[in-house]
């Protein structure tokens, strides 16, 4: 059974960091690009960032670029997106999905994915 689990969401205050992890059971991570998306109240889900399962290839959302990172642990079947510099407008649930289509290019389109965590949540605020 393909089953993702988030963690690491919290409270943080304006320029704080967070790592969010996504833990994968039931398939290999490294075999599916592996996306990380949010959505804040009232607003549609938007893509952060993901990775490639092809060759590895990540990519950001204007937003984030140059704070947030994506990476993955094959040995721990688990993708972590690292948030540094936070601001009051990163607030959302975040979740990660997996795209299934092997050794595929990532993209940001959540429509693009097929399984999902259920979502961690990410405060920013003094």
């Amino acid at each position: 059974q393909v089953q993702l689990v988030e963690s690491g969401g919290g409270l943080v205050q304006p320029g704080g960091s967070l790592r969010l992890s996504c833990a994968a059971s039931g398939f290999r991570l490294d075999y599916y690009s592996i996306g990380w998306f949010r959505q804040a109240p009232g607003k549609e889900r938007e893509g952060v960032s993901c990775i490639s399962s092809s060759d590895g290839s990540t990519y950001y959302a204007d937003s984030v670029k140059g704070r947030f990172t994506i990476s993955r642990d094959n040995a721990k079947n688990t993708v972590y997106l690292q948030m540094n510099s936070l601001k009051p407008e990163d607030t959302a649930v975040y979740y990660c999905a997996a795209r299934n289509l092997l050794f595929s290019v990532c993209v940001l389109g959540q429509y693009e994915y097929d399984y999902w965590g259920q979502g961690t949540q990410v405060t920013v605020s003094s």
